[in-house]
């Protein structure tokens, strides 16, 4: 018989408590169970039978996914990065390559240390594109889509959390989704820095998401959604640099590079700054209302993070907010992304 499925991810792969607690509670507590007919994990587990079968299913997936899950080393940063495709085509995150065309180094997950180059960058979404150059066959998984996800799923987070270590394989975390559109997906999934770059999966082994930014806390993070990565290839592997640059807003719960509000009727609403950040030092203040970026406006945070990919690290750009019934202009000195926000 299996073991049950909280101590053995709690033991083996780095569950969080809260996680395990709640699934360790359920099987002690439901009845057994007939296994479930269909192969579709429940979102929310009735019985044993149900925590058996997602405990099956994200065993699957760290299997065939573990191979193909890599550090990247970057000259002084380390990451995390996927391999998509048999000829050596990884996935990252922009911040993590930094800049196209380095020659860097990725390891995987049996030790291999491998040579690669980095191609393109979206730094107005956070995804990079690496190509290993040392001549092989590589292992690799399929790609999913986003089209279909929403809160609740279940999904498997792997990574290098604090960096590669020799004598630990890729971490393993699970968790759910907590929202999903077509800029971001954020998840409860653990991860700190080192993480970034790493593979998002669903329950059926598909690729749906790359590490990307770590929230105010652990346990709420954000990921590029993996259909960016097909609708842009051509401009990746072109080694293309485009979008970009950080307001300095921090708050919840939308985060795109820095530039963190809420929802409004009327546009984006500021939670809070960074300290010393661009929006800042411009004036920006919590609880302005941001209603045009530029000559666009912004009908909510979504529409407020697409926008801000048109520009990059040292542009200035104009806000228009409503600051207590009143509209004011502020102007905005774009930053790059500090190394804390990897």
């Amino acid at each position: 018989m299996k073991k049950p499925f909280a101590a053995f991810w709690a033991l083996s792969c780095g569950l969080t408590l809260g996680v395990a607690f709640t699934l360790t509670t359920l099987a002690q507590t439901s009845a057994p169970a007939t296994r479930p007919t269909t192969n579709k994990a429940p979102i929310t587990p009735a019985n044993l039978a149900d925590l058996r079968l997602i405990q099956q299913r994200v065993e699957d997936v760290v299997k065939k996914s573990m191979p193909a899950t890599v550090a990247v080393m970057a000259g002084s940063g380390q990451g995390s990065g996927v391999i998509v495709s048999k000829d050596g085509w990884v996935l990252t995150a922009g911040h993590v390559t930094s800049e196209a065309n380095r020659d860097i180094s990725l390891i995987l997950a049996d030790g291999r240390r491998v040579k690669a180059r980095t191609y393109g960058i979206n730094l107005g979404i956070d995804s990079g594109l690496i190509k290993i150059t040392d001549k092989g066959d590589y292992p690799f998984v399929p790609l999913g889509t986003n089209k279909d996800m929403k809160a609740g799923q279940w999904v498997v987070a792997l990574g290098h959390p604090g960096g590669y270590r020799k004598e630990r394989p890729p971490v393993v975390r699970l968790g759910r989704v907590l929202m999903a559109n077509s800029r971001m997906v954020g998840t409860d999934c653990t991860l700190i820095m080192g993480d970034s770059g790493g593979p998002l999966f669903d329950l059926d082994g598909n690729l749906i998401g790359i590490h990307s930014r770590i929230g105010a806390q652990a346990t709420v993070n954000i990921h590029v959604p993996v259909d960016t990565y097909t609708q842009t290839w051509d401009r990746l592997a072109n080694s293309e640099t485009w979008g970009g640059g950080m307001l300095g807003l921090a708050g919840a719960p939308k985060v795109m590079m820095g530039v963190l509000t809420e929802e409004h009727e009327r546009g984006a609403k500021v939670v809070s700054l960074i300290d010393n950040g661009p929006a800042a030092k411009a004036g920006l203040k919590p609880g302005d209302i941001i209603l045009k970026l530029g000559e666009s406006a912004v009908k909510g945070p979504d529409e407020l993070l697409g926008l801000m990919g048109r520009y990059r690290a040292g542009e200035t750009v104009k806000l228009i907010v409503d600051r207590e019934g009143k509209t004011e202009e502020v102007s905005v000195k774009l930053a790059a992304r500090p190394a804390n926000m990897r």
